[in-house]
């Protein structure tokens, strides 16, 4: 694939310090700047913002996909099939709320995927998912 430039994305956490605690120390992401209502994260590369929004429910609405309930706000990486391995074991060795178990996808299929759905403190959906071939991240 060629060099894309980083994505940034904004989303809603009603606790600051969970969000650090679960974005820094879970995921291990570099913190970056902040001040008392958000602070950015470096995700691979890309600038994800944690603000602050103490009225944040984090109740996601789902759609079903290839028999799971998947939250329809998500957002996550596309990892290396290793990457996914290790932070799955990451992932569980945290004890974080999974939505969907690292599982594979879509088997057979041009779009098989693993993939594992988790909650971050404040209820936001993020997905992590790995193609065995790359090529097939837009297959039909």
């Amino acid at each position: 694939m060629a060099e894309r430039p980083p994505f940034h994305l904004a989303f809603p956490v009603d606790d600051l310090d969970a969000a650090r605690g679960f974005y820094r120390d879970v995921l291990g992401c570099r913190e970056g700047r902040s001040s008392e209502t958000w602070v950015d994260f470096d995700l691979a590369g890309h600038q994800i913002v944690a603000h602050l929004d103490p009225a944040h429910e984090g109740k996601a609405r789902t759609n079903a996909v290839d028999g799971d309930e998947v939250p329809i706000f998500h957002f996550g990486l596309i990892l290396t099939v290793p990457d996914f391995e290790t932070m799955a074991d990451r992932l569980k060795a945290a004890d974080a709320d999974f939505i969907v178990e690292p599982r594979v996808r879509f088997k057979g299929q041009p779009g098989e995927q693993h993939t594992m759905f988790v909650r971050d403190p404040a209820g936001n959906g993020l997905e992590f998912k790995a193609f065995a071939d790359p090529s097939r991240i837009f297959a039909r």
